[in-house]
This record gives C-alpha cells, sequence and structure tokens, in this order.
C-alpha cells in the first residue's frame, strides 16, 4: 500500500510567490481551497481511496466546516503548519510556535490527535535539521518534509530515500516520510508529485512509479488543491514560478483518476502501521511500538 497526500494551502500562498506585501493581503485575495478541495474529496470518493490531508492552520481557521468534512470522510488530517512561513527563515521559537498553533486549531477542530506533518516546501534542509527535535517535543509521531534531492529551494541529497526512523539528540524517534524519487544512473530524480506530476508525460511517471514500487517500498505522493484548478488567477512572479505554478494545471485531475487507478493508496499513518506490523520486534521500539495504535 503507498501514502497519498495532498497540502491544502490556497492558490496565492505558494512560496515561488511570497512577499511581506502579499502576505499582508491574503485576507483580500479570492478564495479558492474549499472548492478545490472539495472536488478532490470527489475524486477519491469515487475511487474509494483515502488519504492524508497536510492542511495549514490558517487556512483551517477559515474553513473550519471543510476540515472536519474531510475528516469525516475517513482522511487523515495532518499539520502543514500554521502560515506556511519556510522553516528557513524561522527561529527555533518560531517554528515551535506556528507547528504547535498549528496541531491545536486541527486537533480542536476534528477531536483527535494530528501526528504527522509536512514543512511547506519541504524546506527541513541541512541548515534546518533541528526542526526534527521541535516536532518530537510539540508531539508529532511523523514528518514529511526531508526530500533525497538537489533543489534551488529544498532537499538533502544523500538522505535516506525510504520511510524510515529518525533518532534524535534526545533519543527519542519518529518516522520520516520522504516524498517518492527514483534512482535515474545514480541520481535520485522527483516522481512524487506536484510540478513533476504535471510536467512528466504520465506514461514515463508512472514506469518510475512502478519501478519504486517494485523496490518494496511505499510510493509517497504528493499534489495541491490549486493544481486541479487551471482558472485559478494569475499571479506577477518570477518567470521560473510562473512555469513551476502553471504549466499543465489542465491536465492534473484526469491524471489524478489515473494514478488512482493505477495504484493503491491509503493515508501514511496506516501505511506506517503496517511496516510497523511487518518489522522484527527488534525493531519497532520506542515511542513508535507495533501497532497502528502507537500513532494514534
Amino acid at each position: 500500500m503507498n501514502c497519498l497526500t495532498f497540502d491544502i494551502e490556497e492558490h496565492f500562498q505558494v512560496a515561488g510567490f511570497d512577499s511581506p506585501l502579499r502576505r499582508r493581503e491574503w485576507d483580500s485575495f479570492e478564495s479558492r481551497v474549499e472548492r478545490n478541495t472539495e472536488e478532490l474529496l470527489r475524486l477519491l470518493a469515487m475511487k474509494h481511496v483515502h488519504a492524508t490531508f497536510f492542511i495549514l492552520g490558517w487556512v483551517a481557521e477559515r474553513h473550519r466546516g471543510l476540515v472536519q468534512r474531510i475528516a469525516a470522510e475517513g482522511h487523515e488530517i495532518a499539520s502543514h503548519g500554521y502560515a506556511h512561513e519556510m522553516i528557513t527563515t524561522q527561529t527555533r521559537d518560531q517554528f515551535r510556535e506556528d507547528v504547535g498553533k498549528a496541531k491545536k486549531i486541527l486537533e480542536d477542530l476534528v477531536g483527535e490527535q494530528v501526528v504527522g506533518y509536512r514543512a511547506p516546501s519541504f524546506t527541513i534542509t541541512n541548515a534546518t535539521r533541528w526542526a526534527l527535535e521541535v516536532l518530537v517535543e510539540v508531539g508529532y509521531r511523523y514528518d514529511s518534509s526531508i526530500f533525497p534531492i538537489f533543489h534551488d529551494r529544498y532537499g538533502i541529497p544523500g538522505a535516506d530515500p525510504w520511510c524510515h526512523k529518525v533518532t534524535i539528540p534526545s533519543g527519542e524517534q519518529l518516522w520520516e516520510i520522504p516524498p517518492s524519487t527514483a534512482n535515474l544512473v545514480g541520481v535520485r530524480i522527483p516522481v512524487a508529485g506536484g510540478g513533476y506530476f504535471r510536467l512528466i508525460p504520465y506514461s514515463i511517471l508512472r514506469w518510475f512509479l512502478h519501478q519504486v514500487e517494485n523496490t518494496g517500498h511505499p510510493l509517497v505522493m504528493y499534489l495541491h488543491p490549486w493544481e486541479i484548478d487551471p482558472e485559478q488567477p494569475r499571479m506577477d512572479g518570477p518567470l521560473v514560478s510562473r512555469l513551476r505554478h502553471y504549466t499543465n494545471l489542465n491536465r492534473t485531475s484526469r491524471r489524478l483518476t489515473e494514478l488512482l487507478t493505477d495504484f493503491q493508496f491509503a493515508p501514511i499513518r496506516e501505511v506506517i502501521g503496517q511496516m510497523n506490523l511487518r518489522a522484527p520486534a527488534a525493531e519497532t521500539s520506542g515511542i513508535l511500538c507495533s501497532c497502528a495504535e502507537g500513532l494514534r
């Protein structure tokens, strides 16, 4: 079983268009996250698939009913932080406040513990590995932020590309759930979703995903609600940001439907539970124990 995830944020909150001025205007922009997320829920329901939704606390405060509908339909609620701030721009205390605030908002809405986190733009890097310690301190049990690739904004080249446990200096552990990459002549290339999902022809992407599956490790895929919205308002920004954000938006829904047909998916929490059950007892000690309940 593979992991399917969605990062729930507004179209105007992406890092490529971020600026202090735009942040001050967030509440004045047209909100499209609810309609787009509901379309994702419809597509998932048609295929009887459940997923993990990494939700911004800022979005959850303004769309409380949406968060509760996602949970009511059997999907996992996880945290994308509160304000979509890159960890690389935050101090340790600022980060603790951000992820703690988001966790409390989501838990109050759905009435259960939120155990998963994904950083905006995957910004747990070599310079911000301390963030893993903060996540454990605040009460998270898994992270899905370390991309084992070269990138201009994120990534830890050479990092473990498979789902694994990380031991922090205190001796405690949490799961790291890296977005999927494939090995191409010794180089890790991203195949997990987002812009890669829209830019790589689906037939080629599907071949790479089957190669990852054949290793025995789960796929970890991700998308954003704005990626199925070709009619969204266009924003001014650097050319590379506009290319990454707007290319092939009209193809995402169809490709997602194909993906849901070609592969089996479940929320991250369930996949981790299955991995724990398969692991030898010696490997399942610590705060994440040998059953899915260890993540509840």
